[in-house]
């Protein structure tokens, strides 16, 4: 059987309890705040890797486009070419 030892308790005045009150809530403000700096660093990442899918969205749009208007030329000319003169 373990014998726990006894610790004598400290009493501390109150001006400690409440310096030590402060820096907790000091620190809880300032992890609060960090924790908000992170999440604006967030959403402007997420924000700019969304304007460069757009950008690239757009790309693949116009190569579609300039695809399109090739199909159509080669099929106008193949069409023509193979019309009787």
């Amino acid at each position: 059987m373990t014998t726990k030892k006894q610790v004598p308790a400290c009493n501390l005045p109150q001006q400690a309890i409440e310096t030590i009150e402060r820096m907790i809530y000091k620190n809880g403000d300032d992890i609060a705040v960090s924790i908000g700096r992170s999440f604006e660093r967030l959403e402007e990442r997420i924000d700019a890797m969304e304007s460069r899918l757009y950008s690239r969205f757009a790309d693949v749009e116009d190569k579609m486009e300039q695809a399109e208007e090739l199909i159509r030329e080669s099929a106008a000319s193949l069409h023509t070419a193979g019309s009787p003169a």
